[in-house]
């Protein structure tokens, strides 16, 4: 079957294992940098999808507790299957690194009270947010990781 080119394509979704942290591509840049990117897989695909609002939630939180543990990020986002985040940061990390700073980020999850920047001037769909879909799924992975 053809992977159009695209890595997560080429990914046999029927034989992994969610929760996982994967590096899912390195890439040099024009400059020489090196990019890499992490598949951060949150439920099991086509089992299981987040929902969009407790996915927004946590897409507003990782990208604040991910950037408090780590200062080489490019980005983080929600993958488009929602099962999971694709996390961009320049060099390369080992997947344990990041996957105990994901651990530390979703324990951060549990105990958050407010969701940042999810007001009309700072968000484009401020109303779709789920801090207790978020949080729910936040266990549900740490459970998946043995550390509840």
């Amino acid at each position: 079957m053809d992977s159009y080119g695209v890595e997560s394509f080429s990914l046999d979704h029927t034989k992994v294992k969610a929760p996982y942290v994967r590096i899912a591509g390195k890439y040099t840049g024009v400059a020489g940098d090196t990019i890499t990117k992490y598949d951060l897989r949150f439920t099991q695909p086509n089992y299981n999808a987040i929902p969009t609002s407790a996915m927004h939630t946590l897409e507003h939180l990782l990208a604040v507790y991910f950037r408090e543990d780590l200062d080489n990020i490019i980005d983080i986002s929600p993958m488009g299957c929602r099962t999971g985040f694709y996390l961009l940061c320049f060099g390369e990390l080992s997947t344990s690194k990041v996957q105990d700073v994901l651990i530390r980020s979703l324990k951060k999850v549990i105990e958050t009270q407010d969701v940042p920047a999810a007001n009309e001037r700072q968000c484009g769909n401020y109303r779709d947010h789920s801090l207790f879909g978020a949080k729910a799924y936040a266990m549900l992975v740490l459970e998946g990781f043995n550390v509840l």
